[in-house]
């Protein structure tokens, strides 16, 4: 109930303001479990993706957005979990990968809608990634749901990091066609096959958003530039 509401009235005030477009909406099943799998190119990508979807998807969040003292924070955390966000501490290495993990699954259990994004965090240039085959590929094969490839476009233009006032724009969203991954069900252990996998699944984003693809992780890139800033002595002033 607290979905809905929250969907109708922030879904309903994003398509109004920013007018997405949208392709391949019927790529999404109107019924049953899902894996949406897109790319990550601002903050903004979690709201606009379910604005325009009859279905509930839920997202992976910070653990931080529902901990956070103080009035400001608890309505942060009721904002989240309004939209369907669920909290999972990523501050623990590997135990944060697996219980982003079961979370996932435990959506799909459910029948519903999951989002990831492979990267595993927003892109620093608009560039798509190499995805990080832990996550998407393991929930994936563990689910046997299939996976949905997914664009964003243009959302890193509305509001660029350190802008506070959006621009108005039209954003838009490809949806592409699901792929099937039960060849690989009961191999999640094998590392070679998660790679493939999620190897598979940037390949259709990257076709889907037109994207220039760099190996490497998109972590590695921002410490990269990072560390050339602070070389450089800007320091991101």
């Amino acid at each position: 109930m607290i979905y809905g509401a929250m969907k109708f009235s922030i879904g309903g005030s994003l398509k109004l303001a920013f007018r997405p477009w949208v392709e391949g909406l019927e790529n999404v099943p109107a019924e049953g479990p899902a894996i949406l799998a897109s790319n990550h190119l601002s903050f903004s990508d979690s709201f606009f993706l379910p604005a325009v979807l009859d279905r509930k998807v839920t997202f992976i969040a910070k653990a931080e957005y529902f901990t956070s003292p103080g009035l400001k924070g608890k309505l942060t955390a009721a904002f989240f979990k309004g939209v369907g966000q669920l909290p999972v501490d990523r501050s623990g290495g590997r135990g944060a990968g697996e219980a982003a993990v079961r979370s996932g699954i435990k959506v799909l259990e459910r029948g519903e809608l999951f989002g990831i994004y492979p990267e595993g965090t927003r892109s620093p240039d608009g560039r798509l990634y190499r995805g990080k085959p832990g996550g998407l590929a393991r929930v994936a094969l563990a689910s046997g749901a299939p996976v949905i490839p997914v664009a964003m476009i243009d959302t890193e233009k509305i509001q660029p990091p350190g802008k506070v006032v959006p621009k108005l724009m039209r954003p838009g969203i490809r949806i592409g066609k699901p792929l099937d991954f039960s060849r690989y069900q009961g191999m999640e252990g094998d590392r070679f096959i998660l790679r493939s996998v999620t190897d598979e699944v940037m390949y259709e984003i990257m076709k889907l958003s037109g994207q220039e693809y760099v190996d490497i992780y998109a972590t590695a890139a921002k410490r990269r530039l990072a560390e050339e800033a602070k070389a450089s002595g800007t320091g991101g002033e």
